[in-house]
């Protein structure tokens, strides 16, 4: 199982704008975390984007390509990408373009954001949400498979036996689908054989599992061979040397998070008691020890019937810089082995 960590560059300026300095900090910090990420042995980092002030990864190929200069081994991905609000064809060309700088280790996960921003600052109607990822990523896996393509579609003006450059280092450029929970985008991905990247935010893992058949069915029904159809899963979670450090550690920050944006969205603050479910044995967030979350990710893929990629999502404004690289350590060092181990075969 490939193993490794989601940032979405949180810069926790919710309430006001950042200080002069701040935005160059969190990048340059973002980037030595992708280093260190490298070294510590874990398989891939993921980029979301945003269109926020507390966010930087409006331009996440643009931080990748920096990122795949300073690091040799792990994968990059977007995590995701708002296809439904960009054109497909400098989605593929800067994709391919981080595929040549990386020597071979770029990915993309297209979606269409858990946040609606992109869509009025690109001049979209969000009527036609569904409609346009449907479009876009017939037309990115189109530009994938053929190195001249003729297409024609509602949202962007056609494309009559266009050659497409540049072409990417692996051959096949890697695409996942990222989704929530809605049937429709887990059906879509099997349809189309592309594998699936599952954001669990909630609730238990194990009721996604229905989700999950769906996906194998719609895969089958069109021909894909199972090899084909992978499944991964974005947690929030965070290790530390022992169960209590890393809930105590990161509670704090994820309460001040996740009531921000709750204040937006019409949740209530978490409390301590809500979180503690979610962190327990079926929850959906992996904090704790090496040993307690290395259990907890090979019972979730129990549960789903196997999985292929694990990334945590370790932003967090209560976590320290040190908190941080120690918890990359130990998933590199110590979750990795235990999960990659004969039990985790």
């Amino acid at each position: 199982m490939e193993i490794g960590i989601d940032s979405f560059i949180a810069t926790g300026a919710y309430d006001g704008p950042l200080r002069p300095g701040e935005s160059l900090q969190a990048m340059e910090a973002l980037l030595a975390k992708i280093e260190f990420a490298d070294r510590s042995g874990l398989h891939v980092f993921g980029l979301g984007e945003h269109h926020r002030k507390e966010f930087l990864d409006e331009a996440p190929a643009v931080i990748l390509a920096a990122a795949a200069a300073r690091t040799k081994n792990i994968r990059l991905t977007s995590a995701v990408t708002v296809l439904s609000a960009a054109d497909p064809v400098r989605v593929f060309q800067e994709y391919a373009t981080l595929d040549l700088i990386s020597k071979g280790r770029a990915e993309i996960v297209a979606g269409r954001g858990s946040f609606v921003d992109a869509y009025p600052l690109f001049g979209l109607n969000l009527d036609d949400y569904d409609a346009l990822f449907a479009e876009k990523i017939e037309l990115l896996l189109a530009i994938r498979d053929q190195e001249t393509v003729t297409w024609k579609g509602r949202f962007r003006p056609a494309l009559q036996e266009q050659p497409i450059y540049p072409r990417p280092y692996q051959g096949s450029l890697p695409v996942w689908i990222g989704v929530g929970g809605t049937p429709q985008s887990f059906v879509r991905a099997g349809m189309l054989g592309l594998p699936l990247m599952v954001a669990v935010i909630g609730g238990e893992t194990r009721n996604f599992r229905p989700l999950i058949d769906l996906y194998y069915e719609a895969g089958k029904k069109a021909g894909h061979p199972r090899e084909k159809l992978k499944v991964g899963l974005h947690f929030l979670g965070y290790v530390a040397e022992t169960t209590q450090q890393a809930k105590d550690a990161y509670f704090p920050g994820y309460q001040q998070m996740m009531g921000k944006i709750g204040k937006e969205r019409g949740w209530a603050v978490p409390t301590r008691a809500q979180f503690e479910a979610q962190a327990g044995p079926t929850g959906a967030y992996v904090v704790g020890d090496p040993g307690e979350v290395a259990t907890k990710i090979l019972r979730h893929s129990e549960a789903l019937g196997g999985i292929s990629r694990f990334t945590f999502q370790m932003d967090n404004p209560g976590l320290t810089h040190e908190q941080v690289y120690r918890s990359i350590e130990l998933i590199g060092t110590k979750v990795i082995p235990l999960v990659n181990g004969p039990q985790g075969q």
